[in-house]
C-alpha cells in the first residue's frame, strides 16, 4: 500500500525537481523515467509506468546533461543502464507521438492542410496552426497576416508550432508534402497541439534557460511583422 501511495503522489503532485538542473517545474514540463526489469532506464512519457521515477526537464539539453552527470543513478541510488542515445531516442518517441496524434486528429476531421484551406480555416477560428520546419518565409508571413486579420491584437494567443517537416506533416495527413496545417476546434486537435508543442520545446528548450530559436519560438503573427524576405517557391501542399 505504501508503494501505491507513493506512486499516486508522484503522478499527481504539483511539482517535481529536475535531476540535471535542480529546477522545480510542473510535471507537464518534465519527462519521467523509471528503471525497467533489466535495470535499463526507460522514459515514461505518459507518466503511467509503475516504480519509482526520476524527472528531467523535457528538453534535449537537460537530458544530455543528466546522462553526462550520471544523475539518474545518483538520484535512484542504484546501478542503472542508460542508453548513450537516450536524448535521440526520446526525440524520436516524441516525433512519432506528434505524427500519430496529427493522424488521429485528421481522421477526426479536425485538421485541414494547404495554404488556402488554412487561411480560410483561420477566419472560422482555429485551435492552432502547424507549419513545416522547412516552410518558406513568405508563406509564414502570409499566414501571420491572416492570423492578425482574424484575431487582431490577440493573434499571438493562437499557438503556432513548427515541429515536423513537410514530409512528416504530409505522411501524417496522407499526402506527399504539407507546409501549413490548421488544427480546428476539438479534443483530438488539442491533443495533437500539445504533442507537437512538446516536440518543439524538447528540441529548443524552455524560455527560462534558452533564447528563442528562430521562427520555431515565434508566433506566425509576430513573424508577419518583420520585413518580408524575397518570396520563395513553395511546394504544393
Amino acid at each position: 500500500m505504501r508503494t501505491n501511495r507513493r506512486q499516486e503522489a508522484e503522478h499527481d503532485g504539483p511539482e517535481r525537481t529536475c535531476v540535471a538542473t535542480r529546477v522545480v517545474r510542473s510535471p507537464e514540463e518534465l519527462i519521467r523515467f523509471v528503471v525497467g526489469p533489466d535495470d535499463t532506464l526507460v522514459p515514461d512519457l505518459k507518466r503511467k509506468l509503475p516504480g519509482r521515477g526520476v524527472w528531467v526537464t523535457a528538453c534535449r539539453r537537460d537530458v544530455e546533461e543528466a546522462v553526462k552527470r550520471k544523475a539518474f543513478a545518483r538520484s535512484l541510488k542504484a546501478s542503472v543502464r542508460v542508453s548513450p542515445t537516450l536524448a535521440d531516442d526520446i526525440e524520436e518517441l516524441l516525433r512519432r507521438d506528434a505524427q500519430a496524434s496529427l493522424s488521429m486528429a485528421n481522421k477526426a476531421g479536425q485538421v485541414v492542410g494547404g495554404f488556402s484551406k488554412v487561411e480560410a480555416a483561420i477566419q472560422q477560428g482555429v485551435a492552432g496552426v502547424l507549419q513545416a520546419t522547412d516552410a518558406a518565409q513568405d508563406g509564414v508571413r502570409k499566414i501571420g497576416q491572416a492570423l492578425r486579420r482574424r484575431y487582431g491584437e490577440n493573434a499571438s494567443a493562437i499557438p503556432v508550432v513548427a515541429a515536423l517537416d513537410s514530409s512528416e506533416l504530409g505522411l501524417a495527413l496522407g499526402r506527399s508534402h504539407v507546409i501549413h496545417a490548421a488544427l480546428l476546434l476539438g479534443p483530438a486537435a488539442r491533443a495533437c497541439l500539445a504533442r507537437c508543442r512538446a516536440l518543439e520545446r524538447y528540441r529548443a528548450g524552455y524560455p527560462e534557460r534558452d533564447a528563442p530559436a528562430g521562427l520555431t519560438h515565434m508566433t506566425l503573427a509576430e513573424a508577419g511583422t518583420t520585413t518580408p524576405e524575397p518570396q520563395e517557391q513553395e511546394r504544393n501542399d
